[in-house]
């Protein structure tokens, strides 16, 4: 932080999701008697705010193979979209978002930005995202492992009342269009109706505070909150920090990402 002379207007966190067409917070699917699998279109979404506030434009990821520029009707401004056949965020794509990174938040050498995100491997191991980041005065900060349930904010604070009005945004949508169903052409308009009503400062400040990054507070969780619980032992009653394993130092260990790695799509193994 000192880099960055505690600025919070220069301390950014981002995350990814993944967004499907369907009404997924609903009541329940119909769908054809004997029929065991349902398709849902997804696509992946990655989005990035400082602790001042600042939500930085949306980055999409749509599972087709040519882009086209309706994709993006109705999406909060400035929002990029790319295409990949699997929908899902690849290191291809985090270079492209990195190029959108720099043109939003317009890091340089005498004005660094520091950016914390979790430690997938696409993040770790992609040798021109970091080079990338370098050159630009962007600092990448890898949460530890083990801790992006307690840590990675837009996780704790802003993606569940987003993906809220987004499924209510659907839900609107499929009342006043009876009979058709919301496709790719649909998601910028039903994407900026959520995002705008999710995006506040609020959110942004409260969750830098509670998951401890800003103001930095090392001491906003317990010990006992990253304690491993074994059945097999009554080692979960002892909240003692000499009983407990350093889950912070763990930094040797690799974790897929929790839920959103692969959108939708087999874990990457981890060397």
């Amino acid at each position: 932080m000192n880099t960055v002379n505690h600025s919070p207007n220069r301390l950014y966190n981002c995350d990814e999701t993944d967004l499907t067409v369907i009404q997924h917070k609903g009541n329940k699917l119909v769908s054809l008697k004997g029929k065991r699998q349902v398709g849902s279109v997804s696509s992946a979404g990655v989005t990035q705010m400082s602790a001042a506030g600042h939500f930085l434009p949306l980055f999409l990821v749509f599972p087709r193979v040519n882009m086209k520029a309706e994709l993006l009707d109705g999406a909060p401004n400035g929002s990029l979209a790319v295409c990949h056949k699997s929908g899902w965020i690849q290191n291809e794509s985090f270079v492209q978002w990195c190029h959108h990174i720099l043109s939003n938040a317009k890091p340089t050498k005498d004005d660094l930005v520091i950016l914390v995100l979790d430690g997938h491997y696409s993040h770790t191991r992609n040798v021109e995202l970091l080079e990338l980041a370098r050159v630009n005065g962007v600092h990448i900060v890898c949460l530890p492992p083990h801790c992006t349930h307690k840590m990675q904010l837009l996780g704790v604070a802003f993606m569940l009342p987003f993906k809220t009005y987004y499924a209510q945004a659907i839900e609107q949508w499929l009342k006043q269009n009876a009979g058709r169903a919301v496709t790719h052409y649909q998601v910028g308009v039903l994407l900026g109706e959520a995002f705008n009503k999710g995006v506040t400062v609020a959110v942004a400040t409260n969750g830098f505070r509670k998951t401890g990054l800003y103001p930095c507070n090392r001491h906003v969780f317990s010990d006992f909150e990253f304690q491993e619980v074994s059945p097999n032992t009554h080692e979960a009653s002892d909240h003692s920090s000499e009983a407990l394993p350093n889950r912070l130092d763990d930094a040797n260990t690799s974790q897929p990402r929790p839920g959103s790695s692969s959108i939708n799509g087999p874990k990457t193994p981890q060397n």
